[in-house]
């Protein structure tokens, strides 16, 4: 990684020193003020709306109904959340006394941490970047944004909303790549909240480390469908197409593999492909469909391409699909089977348009092939036999889990979002996005408590009331 020019590292040490001032005054701030700048932003991000389906549409050609459906849509119903939340996220929570207590009263208040980073990604750069922004403000913080270097038509927009709607003591965003990142990071932030790969995260948690600075790392890894028997297919594959293919799988939660009972496999891959052929078209045809996202840049087509290569050099057979052109990172959407277990694809996040399919004759295979893997960030469910679904919620671990559906777990603002190890640190959404900006104090007020009839010196009246008090706590 190269070394950040000494002027842009005057700028960075500007604008922390100006943010760290001003989060002593925002401690005091209460929901009306936070309120009123999160209206700031909204004005400044509807105003911009042309600008930002232009760029995403440039980006990467994501369609003008997935900017709506997954970038502006889930900003504007979040922003609607925290105005109605936010007054009662933020009052003290008040803490009954136990006996060992008697005689004091305690609180639980919620601060601001402080100053705050939010390292936003490519896949979905402006949902991304402004919610956990959100979340910042309306825990009382001060935010320096880094957005990804790989959009950058989408992050001149999120700059120019930024420059619009906030001043740089309250908000401020740096472009630029490692280098800026890995400079942002070594700086003593109150929090860090990264969103990306679990190989950036541990570098991100690594850098954190050295100021004991908190984070919520939101990665990644393979999310796996489980599909039994009695699920009902015809229902099943919308859901799996739309949650695979939107954003051409460039979706951190999108479904990375399928695990189908072999009963029914045939089925499923005939009902999925008809699915597909309904929402995008089949091999070339999805070049010409104006819903079908792609790839977002040359770099990430060929790592894509190499994944399904190596998984046909090892036996794999695609199934329907996976036509590539260079021509506008073009990757049709796929379906593969029958690629061995030490396949790349089968190890590495796909991020693409690629879907394998697994049979199992035994859930209890399926389950252990899950276990064996890092937790993932998402596990789908599709059944209609509840034990069958139990089984798999009490033998297996994911950040979270859908059944009969994929991906809208995270628009739900009254669910916690987040990985658990390897796919991620801390939960977000709602009242856990605020709570991942806040420190939760502990205040405790002795009115008359009986604590200081024993201290020292120990005396023999002493001892015998410490242990008569020993007897009646325990």
């Amino acid at each position: 990684m190269s070394e950040l020019k000494p002027a842009a590292k005057a700028k960075i040490d500007q604008v922390f020193a100006q943010q760290k001032d001003y989060a002593l005054e925002l401690r005091k701030s209460d929901y009306k003020q936070r309120l009123a700048v999160l209206d700031r932003f909204e004005q400044a991000f509807t105003a911009a709306y042309d600008d930002i389906h232009k760029a995403a549409a440039a980006d990467f050609g994501k369609p003008e109904a997935e900017i709506d459906l997954a970038e502006i849509m889930p900003v504007r119903a979040e922003l609607k959340h925290i105005r109605k939340s936010l007054k009662n996220w933020m009052k003290p929570e008040h803490v009954s006394a136990t006996i060992s207590m008697f005689g004091t009263k305690s609180r639980i208040i919620k601060e601001p941490k402080g100053v705050t980073l939010v390292v936003s990604p490519w896949n979905y750069p402006f949902n991304l970047t402004f919610g956990p922004m959100m979340w910042a403000i309306a825990a009382g913080n001060t935010v320096i944004i880094k957005p990804s270097e790989m959009t950058p038509k989408m992050s001149k927009v999120i700059g120019a909303i930024v420059k619009q709607a906030f001043r740089p003591e309250e908000v401020a965003l740096f472009e630029g790549k490692a280098d800026v990142a890995g400079y942002l990071t070594s700086l003593p932030f109150d929090h860090i909240f990264f969103t990306g790969s679990p190989a950036v995260g541990k570098h991100v948690m690594a850098a954190a480390a050295k100021n004991l600075t908190s984070v919520t790392l939101e990665l990644g890894g393979k999310s796996p469908v489980i599909v039994d028997k009695s699920a009902n297919l015809k229902k099943a594959v919308g859901s799996i197409a739309w949650g695979k293919f939107n954003n051409n799988g460039q979706t951190c939660i999108a479904p990375d593999y399928i695990y189908v009972h072999e009963a029914i496999k045939d089925e499923l891959v005939a009902e999925l492909t008809a699915c597909i052929e309904s929402q995008y078209g089949l091999g070339n045809d999805a070049k010409a469909n104006g819903d079908y996202c792609r790839v977002v840049n040359a770099g990430h087509h060929s790592r894509i391409t190499r994944l399904l290569d190596d998984a046909k050099s090892k036996g794999g057979r695609v199934l329907t699909g996976g036509q590539v052109s260079k021509t506008g990172q073009f990757i049709a959407p796929a379906l593969i089977e029958g690629m061995s277990e030490d396949s790349s694809i089968m190890d590495e996040e796909i991020f693409g348009p690629v879907l394998p399919i697994i049979t199992f004759a035994d859930i209890d295979t399926a389950i252990g092939y899950v276990n064996s893997k890092p937790k993932p960030l998402a596990l789908y469910i599709y059944s209609t036999d509840d034990a069958f679904t139990n089984k798999v919620l009490q033998e297996t671990s994911a950040g979270d889990t859908c059944v009969n559906q994929t991906i809208m777990h995270f628009l739900h603002p009254n669910l916690p979002f987040g990985g658990v190890n390897n796919s991620g640190i801390g939960k977000s959404g709602g009242v856990w996005g605020f709570k991942a900006f806040t420190h939760e104090r502990s205040v405790l007020v002795d009115k008359f408590s009986t604590l200081s009839m024993m201290y020292p010196p120990y005396t023999p009246k002493v001892k015998k009331l410490i242990k008569t008090t020993m007897k009646m706590l325990t």
